[in-house]
Order: C-alpha cells, then structure tokens, then sequence
C-alpha cells in the first residue's frame, strides 16, 4: 500500500477495555466496551492497560444504556446485505440480550479500533464481515455479560456462578432477584475488564442459527427512518450536480455558464480539476437537487478530449482477440499442457466475450462535505473508511484524524462504494475547493444523476477468454488452456501489493483455475496497459465471468463425452467434497434426472447446474428455463444450494442468495455497458435494465447444516447462475451461449 495510506495495525496485543470513563456517552452514562483482538493473538491483555502505551483505542463497541438499551457500533457497512443483523447477533447471543433492545450504529473512520481483520484496512468488502467478526463480536459480549453478571454479584453478595442471564436481566433463581442490565451497567462500568471469558457451546445458541430474528435495519428502512446520504441536511448546505466530460480523461475547455445562473436557486458554478483516476468537470451548486439539475442541463461546456480514451466495444474487443492469440502470463500450470493436446480424441474450443458492466446500485453516487476549522467532515453510504479518510487528507493537505467520516446506510454498492480512488469523495472534495475560491463556503452535497451514475465508469472490465479442451477415448477431461485478456482492477492502485504479483492481478482470474481435478492444466493472462476505461471489483468480482467459462465448458465437456453433467463433475471433484456436496444437494431437491412437465406447443424446457466457490463459501445452483418458439425464454425456477459454514442468520442468507440469483440474472439477461468512439452509449434503465419482477424465478435455498466457522454470502449467490442457465438453454435448444449478455441470441438462432 502507498504511503499515504495507513497500513495495518500490526502486533499489537488483544483483549477488551472499558472505555466508558473516557468515552461517556452523554445522557446515557452506562457500560461501554471496546474490543481489539488482533489476529492469530486472541486472550491477550490489552495494550490499553499496559503503562507507557498511550494512544491506544479499541476497534470496536458495545454500549449498555441505563435504558437497557444495547448498542452495537458496526465497523461494517449495512448497504442491504444484512451486516447490522449478523454482527448484532453475534453480540447479543453471548451478551444474552433481549433482542428488542438491541440497536446498532455505523462505526466512524478509525482504522486503529475498527480494522477488518482480514482486508488490513476499514472497510467491508470480499464478503468478510461475518467471518472477520465473528469471534471477535462474540468476546465482545460475552466480555459485557460477565462484567454485568459481577456487578449483580456484588450488589447481592452471591458468587456470579449462582446467576443466570435470559433476555437482558440478570437473575438469581435462588432468592427470586433479578435485575435488567440498565440497573446493573452504571456498576458494572467501575469494574474491571475480565481478560477471559468462556464462548458459549453452539449447542446453546438462542439466536445464532435461528431463522425468524427480524433485521435491524428493516424497520427504519419501513418507516422512512433510516438515514441515507440523500437524507441528510446540513444548515446553509448547498447541492452540487455535475456535468461529466462524455469520453474517460476529457477535460473542461470552456464554460458559457450564463444560463445556469439566470436560474432562480442556482448559487455558483464551479469548474472543478481531476485527476488521472476522478472526473473533471463543473459543478451547478443550489439550494436542492432539483434546481442544481436544471442548472447542469443549462450549461454550455466545450470539452477538450485530446487525452481522452477513444475506443469503441467493438475496438476493445478485436484488440483482445488479437491478445489471446499470442502468450500470455502464466497464472496457473499443472501437468504437460502440450502433450494434453497432442491428439485429443475430442477436442473443443471455445471463445467468451463478456461487457463492461455497471453497478447500477439503487443509490447513484453521492455525499456530503464539510471544511471547518481545519477539519474535513464527510457523510457518505462509507465502504472503505482508511483508504477514503487517507485520499481525502492527502488531497486537503491534513493529517487523517483531521477528516472524520460519518457511516450511513448505502441504498446498495455492489462494490461501487469501495474505489481505491475514492473518486466520487474526492470529486466533491474537489468542488468544495473549488468553491470556495469563488468565496462559497459551504457544505456541500454531491449528487450523481442516475445517467452520472451510468456513464461514471468503474465497471467490471470487459474480458474475453479463449479456452480449448482435451478429452481422451474414455471421455476423461485431460487437458485444458484458457486464455483470459482483460484490464486490472489493482495495478496502479494503492492497493495493488494485495493482489498483484508478477504482473497478475488475482482479481482477473480468481475461479478460473478451480475446482476440478484436470492433470494438466494451463491458465493464461494478458493485461492490456492502453485500454483506460474505469474499472472496479464488482459484486463476486472476477468470479462473474470465470464461473461462466468453465461451468459453460464443464457442462460441453459431459456432453461430448456422453455423461450426465452432474456425474460428470464427480470425480473431478473428489478432492472438493464440499463443491460435490452442494452440488449433489441443489441436484437433488431440483429433481435432477426426473423429466421437466412439458411447455405449450413448440415450446422447449431445459434444466442446468453449475458450482462455484468464490469467498470460501460454496454455491450449486440448478436452472429449469422455458423456450418459446420465437427464441424468447423464461428462467422458471432455481434451486439453490449453499455451503457458508454456520449460517449466523438463515434467513439473511437465503435472501442474499435470492438477491445474488436476481443480480446476476439481470447482469446475465440484459447488462453490458458499450462504448462508441470512447463514449458510453447507455444513460439510465431504459437501456441498461435491471430485472423486472416479471422476470424473476421461483427460488428455492437450501443451506448446507455446518459447524464450520461462517463465510461469506453477500456475493457468492451470483457466480453459479449464468451458467446454470446457459447449460439449460443448451439443454432445451442445443445452442451454446458463450457471449453474454443473453439478449436475443436464440431468436437470431
């Protein structure tokens, strides 16, 4: 990482401290717990009580209010995956909590008390929340609920061992007093912090595992209460909506900003610089977003586009093609490639083509701005805190405890949220700047429209993949080379040392080279340095086109040697048993084997399966699709199958799956972002859809019983379901598809 930003926290010792003497909450007053456990160091006393080790705060928290109410201070973003539930669960299922009492705030930008364990950083991302918290959030209350067992304790002179804890109250069953955690937290406080403390046995959960625990957030997201960026108001704030170069890199030549101005509402117009990674442009600032529109769409901006990218899709693609036909950097090799495809005794070949595709979260990019006082404050739906509080104070020429940033609920990300760039926040920092040395000194909202939003950039990169296949005279699978050609999301950036190395970017072939067992086997990679386009991960990243190539080509390889597709895979999957388990599951309860019910006349039904894992969890998903005469189709059901270790809340895994199946479906059916001569050709959903409830399959999720620790499940539900569907497509039709997104390729068949 560059040096501008702070690295991980590295050595430090772990344990709980009570902070509420140093961080008293006003009005409240109660017990208030901070945790670090640093990795691998867990039971160790905390920095914080060692003399001569001034400056250390915890990473996270746990507030007991005289109200009885319990806290929760997420490091973790809650942008609709389910984060606030899943860590406030851990929490309250050893603090004992009653559940109805259980709040959660966002944690601010502290990377020293609220890193994540395993991105080295703040912030969420890679499907981690859960697994990095969940020790971690479960000492946490553990930790609290002994503290408040020995303040009862002591105020009735009984040994703690005598009391039991059910749903807030602390009881003594032998002399029938009880008191709820309110009463005892402003004792409890004054105590010390017990250094161990005992886990409970997965066998006496009450909420972990339980289906039935309503969400934290839906209520406020029911009710209007939930606070969004676009919530927030801020006294004299004015709103800024831009107006983008229309080519990646052009730059503002001249503004004739006449008629904006002679809007009513319209206070400034603001020029604004960018830099090799963040838009220029110029900002209409106003008293709403309305107003501020209406005075973009009035502006008169020459752009000066010498330096702007100026390929088409169709250029991107040819320069690909001609990439994959020569070598490329080696990411992955077993056996004797060459020998494989001396004389196969079938051979098949295969070229996939996969777009640009935008996030098209619910919420366009935006956020507020404050510069006070030599201080920077930011509210934002915040992903990636360390990174974003290091580029904001490297741009403002502050140290990073100078910039604090309030975490708010993101009405969805995918990804988009979390750029090593920070581009968006550092746009708005930008025109604040920019501001006021025009002598406008105010907060400032930044306000991507939905076509700023699509036209922005930070896609998930254009690929292409050449794969052939080797298949010996007993239809065993004995050779395969693929070729992937596509742009890095992590050279160049700050976090390029993460997934980097000998010049290949993890994030481009992650998945390509798993799972089967196939003794010889060559993946291949080609970078292209001159291709500009924005890009950045994406929901399950490079997964998205890796498991379509292979499950696309798994599937052909059965076929051609005349097997079932699911026996197939299984004993190429004798090393996975956890790919075949889920495999065999979702099979199962999809009836694999048995005949479909037949369609109306001259319609055609097809089942397909693919397995992927992505995130350390593992997803089988069957497809069953109906095809009309006229090439049209229907996907009709989905069975799913997830293996996520111990699934903390089984209700918010089976909705991450379903929201992962309608994603990637809709990315699947309709979504590609094209350029022509450097300009993105689609504005908003009239031309880059997201699925129509119409077109959303029954769904059916399976979870996998498991003792495993938790992982992932906000992105592996979309890998599995292009293919899955691709392969029922063959089935019904004969046709492959290997260039999405589907569209109308079986009615030009």
């Amino acid at each position: 990482m560059a040096d501008d930003y702070p690295s991980a926290i590295e050595n430090e010792p772990s344990g709980i401290v009570n902070v509420s003497r140093r961080r008293f909450v006003q009005g409240l007053g109660g017990l208030a717990l901070g945790v670090y456990l640093a990795p691998l160091m867990m039971g160790r006393a905390s920095a914080a009580t060692r003399p001569g080790h001034a400056g250390f705060e915890p990473n996270a928290f746990v507030r007991i209010g005289t109200d009885d109410t319990v806290t929760v201070i997420a490091k973790h973003i809650e942008m609709g995956q389910g984060s606030y539930t899943g860590l406030a669960t851990l929490l309250a299922e050893e603090l004992d909590a009653d559940w109805s009492r259980v709040r959660v705030e966002g944690a601010p930008a502290d990377v020293k008390r609220y890193k994540n364990l395993f991105l080295g950083v703040q912030g969420t991302g890679g499907s981690t929340a859960m697994a990095n918290s969940f020790e971690q959030m479960r000492k946490a209350g553990a930790t609290a609920r002994a503290m408040l067992v020995s303040a009862a304790a002591r105020q009735w002179k009984v040994s703690p061992d005598s009391l039991t804890v059910s749903n807030g109250v602390v009881h003594h069953p032998a002399s029938g007093r009880q008191a709820r955690f309110g009463q005892l937290a402003v004792a409890a406080a004054k105590l010390p912090v017990p250094q161990e403390v005992r886990l409970k046995d997965p066998k006496d959960f009450t909420l972990i595992g339980k289906a039935g625990l309503p969400r934290k957030d839906s209520t406020d997201k029911t009710d209007g209460r939930a606070v969004f960026t676009q919530d927030v108001k801020l006294p004299d704030m004015l709103v800024a909506v831009v107006a983008h170069p229309p080519r990646f890199g052009g730059m503002v030549k001249s503004v004739d900003a006449s008629k904006a101005k002679a809007i009513p509402g319209v206070v400034a117009v603001v020029p604004y610089s960018g830099t090799a990674h963040t838009f220029a442009g110029v900002a209409v600032l106003a008293k709403n977003t309305w107003v501020a529109k209406k005075g973009r769409d009035a502006l008169d901006v020459q752009w000066d586009d010498s330096r702007a990218f100026r390929l088409g899709s169709a250029e991107i693609l040819a320069q690909y093609r001609r990439a994959a036909a020569k070598p490329g950097l080696i990411a992955h090799q077993a056996g004797d490639i060459d020998a494989a495809f001396a004389q196969p005794a079938k051979l098949i070949e295969a070229d996939y083509q996969f777009p640009y595709l935008a996030h098209a979260a619910m919420e366009p990019m935006n956020c507020l701005v404050r510069l006070q006082g030599g201080r920077c404050e930011v509210w934002n739906g915040e992903q990636f805190q360390t990174v974003d509080q290091a580029t904001i104070a490297h741009q403002l020429g502050l140290a990073p405890e100078k910039v604090s940033i309030t975490q708010l609920y993101a009405g969805g990300s995918f990804g988009r949220r979390a750029s090593p760039f920070s581009d968006y926040l550092s746009e708005a920092v930008a025109i604040v700047q920019a501001a006021g040395k025009q002598g406008v000194h105010a907060p400032i909202k930044l306000v991507w429209t939905r076509e700023e939003d699509t036209r922005g950039g930070y896609y998930r990169p254009l690929f292409f993949h050449r794969a052939r296949l080797a298949l010996d005279s007993a239809g065993n699978l004995v050779g395969w080379h693929q070729h992937l050609v596509g742009q890095s999301i992590l050279a160049g950036t700050p976090l390029e040392g993460f997934g980097v190395k000998s010049g290949i970017d993890a994030t481009s072939v992650e998945g390509a080279a798993e799972p089967y067992d196939i003794p010889n086997r060559r993946i291949e990679l080609s970078t292209p340095s001159n291709i500009t386009v924005p890009v950045l991960w994406f929901r399950s990243v490079g997964h998205t086109h890796t498991a379509f190539s292979t499950e696309t080509l798994i599937d052909e390889a059965a076929v051609a040697a005349g097997k079932d597709p699911v026996a197939f895979r299984r004993p190429l999957l004798a090393k996975h048993p956890r790919h075949w388990g889920v495999l065999q599951l979702a099979a199962e309860k999809a009836g694999w084997g048995t005949p479909l019910t037949p369609g109306a006349a001259g319609e055609k039904r097809g089942r397909g399966i693919a397995v992927h894992e992505s995130f350390n969890s593992y997803v089988a998903q069957v497809a069953e699709v109906t095809v009309k005469p006229d090439g049209s189709f229907k996907v009709d059901r989905v069975v799913c199958a997830v293996d996520c270790g111990l699934a903390i809340n089984p209700d918010v895994v089976k909705a991450q799956m379903e929201g992962g199946i309608g994603f990637g479906l809709a990315a699947a059916l309709h979504g590609a972002i094209t350029l022509k001569d450097g300009v993105v050709e689609q504005s908003n959903f009239h031309d880059y859809p997201v699925l129509r409830i119409n077109e959303m399959p029954a769904v059916e999720v399976h979870i996998v019983p498991s003792a495993e620790k938790p992982t992932g499940v906000g992105e592996p539900g979309v890998p599995p379901i292009a293919p899955a569907v691709a392969n029922a497509l063959f089935a019904a039709t004969g046709r492959r598809i290997r260039t999405l997104p589907f569209g109308d390729q079986l009615k030009t068949a």
